[in-house]
């Protein structure tokens, strides 16, 4: 590109011109830092799903927020002709197909991720052995946070590549399952009755959805798996935790024995 054809691609750089782009670029930034503050506030006065809508609101408005930043800068600085536009796209193109390709793999995957909703923030997901809350999406990676609060960032690539598990999907209802394994001489359905009894008199139990008690028999004995919703996904460990004590106390109440066994052919270990 010769000089001539440089001078009719930038326009003149006034200082009228700098202190619109200066004023553009601030009330981005202030936007944005504003929808990142207000509305995990908001959500946080909030439950089930309206909390689930608002916290999905956040990813989306940032990206429209900079979406009209740019909007608004790029005719400030470029002469907005077709060929123009053409040049600086394919150059703009060429340097970060060579240069960033992870980056923007991951930035394409994370346009790619708005629409199809793989998580949401308030999902609770697992890739790559790593379990826990989506907090934030922003444009090149997920942050989620564990429950031992750790925050693991996770570039959106793994779209490409890696499986995701998204325990509730954008919903308020999250299956929690607890196990149990004893020893094969025991009434497998007064057994069932109990656990079933022990899920339903839990103060974390939501009542709209099923709770189901299920067993697999194996050499070694009856493997017990009692399935059922928290009332919020947030309360799942103290959920989980509360089934475990109860129905271990309610099954040695009974008595039955506990499968005692090293090592499983499915590769599970007795809970407990």
């Amino acid at each position: 590109m010769d000089t001539e054809n440089l001078v009719g691609l930038f326009r003149a750089i006034t200082p009228l011109v700098l202190a619109e782009a200066a004023a553009v670029i601030l009330a981005a930034a202030l936007l944005a830092w504003l929808v990142q503050r207000l509305l995990p506030w908001l959500a946080g006065r909030l439950h089930s799903s309206r909390r689930l809508f608002v916290l999905a609101l956040i990813p989306t408005l940032r990206i429209l927020i900079m979406a009209a930043a740019l909007a608004w800068l790029v005719p400030l600085v470029i002469e907005p002709s077709l060929r123009n536009m053409i040049a600086i796209l394919g150059a703009a193109g060429l340097a970060i197909g060579f240069a960033l390709k992870d980056y923007v793999s991951s930035l394409l995957a994370g346009v790619v991720a708005a629409y199809e909703l793989p998580y949401r923030p308030g999902d609770w997901i697992t890739v790559d052995g790593s379990y826990g809350e989506v907090r934030h999406i922003g444009l090149r990676a997920v942050s989620i946070v564990t429950p031992d609060d750790t925050v693991v960032v996770i570039p959106h690539l793994k779209l490409w590549s890696g499986l995701i598990h998204n325990a509730n999907n954008g919903g308020a209802s999250l299956m929690c399952v607890v196990s149990f394994y004893l020893a094969p001489e025991h009434d497998a359905q007064r057994v069932r009755r109990l656990l079933e009894d022990v899920a339903l008199s839990s103060p974390y139990l939501k009542l709209a959805r099923p709770v189901s008690v299920v067993l697999d028999e194996h050499p070694w004995g009856t493997h017990y798996r009692i399935k059922a919703y928290p009332v919020d996904p947030r309360q799942q460990f103290q959920f989980v935790s509360d089934l475990t004590a109860r129905g271990k106390a309610a099954l040695l109440a009974l008595p039955v024995a506990f499968a005692k066994v090293e090592a499983m052919s499915d590769g599970a270990g007795p809970a407990g």
